[in-house]
Parts: structure tokens; C-alpha cells; sequence
């Protein structure tokens, strides 16, 4: 992947569906508010290509689609995403907070059977994070986390597939730069703290 050359710092957050992503997003939002630093937060898919609204719309089970039809959507939303939202707000030097990433689109790619190389090499022209952070938490947990907020199950979010894309996940680590795995089973602002001294290096 690409280093990011510009003068913004580009954090991204990722985890199993149900890890608390969101509330660490919301308060690394407050944190750097406080810290005085321009930013701006992102999601992937997104909500602003033809390619996120149709990937959004799979996992919703709307519509179906490959496993390759699926990543080659990713892909197209992501390159949107660089070009058009995020590379723009680096280069005015703004923080960027995208939860969900390049990360998420190869574990989840691989547990749906295709080859993780392939998705690696699929991804390798976007730009690298400089902090990824993995809120780990147990497939069994997330699951248990989906069922209280009483959301309606997603393709994704089944169990034996998180213990798919988990296994990938303890992986990128030795795969890629910058990325930091920390427990997200302890209470939200324990988790936050973990997440704040990571963040603090890029300040």
C-alpha cells in the first residue's frame, strides 16, 4: 500500500460487526475537537457511489451477488472515497476517521472463500493508514452485542462467519504497517484510553 505523503493523518477503525467501532469513532471525534485539530469522519461502504449504494443494498440481502462481484464493488467505492473525500481533507491537513477499510473488505473477502493474496493485491494502490486500530472483540461477544441492540442479522453477521474474518483479523498485524489490536471486550472509555494513547502519537 501506498504511504501517505500528505499533511493530514488518516486514522482508521476497524473490528468485527458489533466490536463497538462507532462509539470509539464518536469519541476520537470529542478528543480531537478538544485537541483544537480539523477532521472530518467517514464510513465504508459509503453512502456516495453507485458502487456503496449497491454494496450496501447485498448486505441488506436486497440483492445478490459474487463473493469477486462483491470486492471489485469495494474496490470501486473505495477509489471514489480516496479521490473524491479523503485524500482532499489530507491534503488540507485534516485528521480523516474512516471506520472501515481496506482491512475489513480482505478479512471479510477471505471468509468468503477467496484468496487472501489476491485481495491484498487487489488493494495494494490505496493509502495506508497511518493508525489502523482493531477493537477485538470475540465473534461470540459481537454476536451477543448485535442481538441487544435488536438490529436485524446481515449477511455478515453470523457467527461462523465472524470466526472467519476474526481469524484474518489477528493477522493484519504481521501484514501491514501501523495497525494495533486492542481489547474491546473492557468497558467503552477503558477501551477509549488504549485508543487515545494511539492517537496521541499522530497529534
Amino acid at each position: 500500500m501506498i504511504k501517505n505523503i500528505y499533511s493530514g493523518k488518516f486514522i482508521v477503525i476497524e473490528g468485527l460487526d458489533g466490536s463497538g467501532k462507532s462509539a470509539q469513532v464518536d469519541l476520537i471525534a470529542e478528543f480531537l475537537k478538544e485537541k483544537g485539530k480539523d477532521f472530518i469522519l467517514k464510513n465504508e461502504p459509503t453512502t456516495e457511489s453507485e458502487a456503496g449504494i449497491k454494496i450496501r443494498k447485498i448486505l441488506k440481502g436486497e440483492i445478490k451477488a459474487q463473493p469477486m462481484e462483491r470486492q471489485e464493488l469495494f474496490v470501486q467505492d473505495r477509489k471514489e472515497h480516496l479521490e473524491h473525500k479523503i485524500i482532499p481533507a489530507l491534503k488540507e491537513g485534516k485528521f480523516v476517521v474512516v471506520s472501515r477499510y481496506v482491512f475489513s473488505t480482505i478479512a471479510y473477502g477471505h471468509s468468503d472463500g477467496l484468496n487472501i493474496d489476491l485481495l491484498v493485491k487487489m488493494n495494494e494502490n490505496f493509502l495506508l493508514p497511518d493508525l489502523t486500530v482493531v477493537i477485538d472483540v470475540s465473534p461470540k461477544e459481537c454476536i451477543e452485542r448485535i442481538k441487544k441492540r435488536g438490529q436485524a442479522v446481515e449477511l455478515f453477521e453470523r457467527e461462523k462467519k465472524l470466526i472467519k474474518v476474526n481469524e484474518t483479523y489477528q493477522k493484519l498485524p504481521q501484514m501491514f504497517e501501523n495497525i494495533v489490536m486492542i481489547n474491546g471486550e473492557k468497558p467503552i472509555a477503558e477501551v477509549f484510553e488504549e485508543v487515545k494513547k494511539e492517537v496521541n502519537k499522530l497529534l
